[in-house]
C-alpha cells in the first residue's frame, strides 16, 4: 500500500512542483479555503495556543492572526512541493542567509557547529544553507511512515549536501564524524515538546511553564561543538531572510541549558514580532498544567 500510494501521489506532486510561483500561490489560497473555512484543519489547537500565547488581545485580533497563520501553513506546503525540482540558483536567491562568514570563521577554528532554530517562518528550504559552507550538515528529523516518501524527502536534502538523521541515529553519525575530524553542521528545530517522562528542564515559553528540549545542547557539550541560533524572517510570499546570531564557541563555559533557554528566548521574540508565522498547530504548551513546583 505504501508503494502505490506513492506511485499516485509522487507524479501528481512533481506536475505541481514545476508550477510556476505565481500558480503555485494561487492554489496555496485554494488550499486555504479548503483547510480554514472547509474543513478547519485543527482550528481548535490553534484557537487555544493563541489565547494562551496572546491572554491580552481580542477576539478579533486572534482571528486575524489566525487567518494570516493559516495562509502561510498554505504557501509552506506548496514550497515544500516545489523543492522536489527547484534549482540551486533560485532557493538561493528566495532564502538569504546574513553572517554566513561567521560559520567559515569557526570552520578555521576547527568547530562543528549545533544550530538551534524554532518552527518559525520556514525551516522546509534551511538546508540550502549547505551550498554557502563547508560543513557537513545533518538535520535530525522524525521518519515519514511511508518508507517511499521518507527516502524522498531525504533525497532532495542530499542534493544540496544535506542529511536526515533520526534521533537515535545522532550520536552515533556524530561521533564517528568527530573520529574522521569531519566538520559538521547540525540542525535542530528544537521548540517542540518533549515527552513529559524525559523532561529534564522546564522555562518559560510566552509566559507560560514548558517542557523543553535540550537534546542539542547536551550534544554541543559532549562533543564540544559551537551554537548558534538562526532567526528566520519572511520577506514577502517565497522570501526569506536567516540571520546567524549568537554564536557560543565553548557551550561547556556555560551553566547547564542556559544557551537552550537564550535560544528559546529568539524563538520568542520571533512570535512577537510577527506570530503569523509560528507554527500554531502542534500542541507546544500541552503539558502546561504539570509543571513541577
Amino acid at each position: 500500500m505504501q508503494f502505490l500510494a506513492y506511485i499516485v501521489l509522487y507524479p501528481f506532486l512533481w506536475l505541481i512542483s514545476i508550477l510556476p510561483f505565481r500558480v503555485l500561490y494561487i492554489i496555496s489560497d485554494l488550499v486555504y479555503v479548503l483547510i480554514y473555512h472547509i474543513f478547519g484543519y485543527r482550528k481548535k489547537v490553534v484557537n487555544a495556543n493563541l489565547h494562551l500565547a496572546f491572554p491580552y488581545k481580542t477576539d478579533a485580533e486572534i482571528k486575524i492572526i489566525r487567518k494570516k497563520f493559516y495562509h502561510h501553513l498554505c504557501d509552506m506546503l506548496v514550497e515544500a512541493i516545489k523543492s522536489i525540482t527547484i534549482s540551486e540558483a533560485e532557493m538561493k536567491k528566495r532564502y538569504v542567509f546574513k553572517n554566513v562568514e561567521d560559520i567559515h570563521n569557526l570552520e578555521k577554528e576547527n568547530k562543528s557547529i549545533v544550530l538551534f532554530m524554532g518552527h518559525y517562518a520556514s525551516w522546509e528550504w534551511v538546508f540550502i544553507l549547505q551550498k554557502h559552507i563547508n560543513h557537513m550538515g545533518y538535520a535530525v528529523y522524525k521518519q515519514l511512515s511511508n518508507k517511499y516518501f521518507d527516502a524522498l524527502v531525504k533525497r532532495i536534502r542530499a542534493k544540496y549536501n544535506s542529511y536526515l538523521i533520526t534521533t537515535k541515529e545522532t550520536f552515533p553519525t556524530l561521533i564517528q564524524a568527530k573520529q574522521n575530524k569531519q566538520l559538521t553542521l547540525n540542525g535542530f528545530v528544537f521548540d517542540q515538546s518533549p515527552k513529559l517522562d524525559k523532561a529534564i528542564h522546564w522555562q518559560n515559553f510566552m509566559g507560560i511553564k514548558v517542557p523543553v528540549h535540550v537534546g542539542a545542547e547536551i550534544l554541543a557539550k559532549r562533543l564540544d561543538m559551537a551554537t548558534l541560533f538562526l532567526k528566520v524572517k519572511k520577506i514577502k510570499r517565497g522570501y526569506y531572510e536567516a540571520t546567524i546570531m549568537d554564536i557560543i564557541k565553548d557551550p561547556n563555559k556555560m551553566e547547564d541549558f542556559k544557551i537552550t533557554d537564550a535560544y528559546l528566548k529568539h524563538v520568542e521574540e520571533e512570535i512577537l514580532e510577527a506570530p503569523e508565522f509560528y507554527l500554531w498547530t502542534h500542541k507546544r504548551w500541552k503539558h502546561a498544567n504539570n509543571a513541577p513546583k
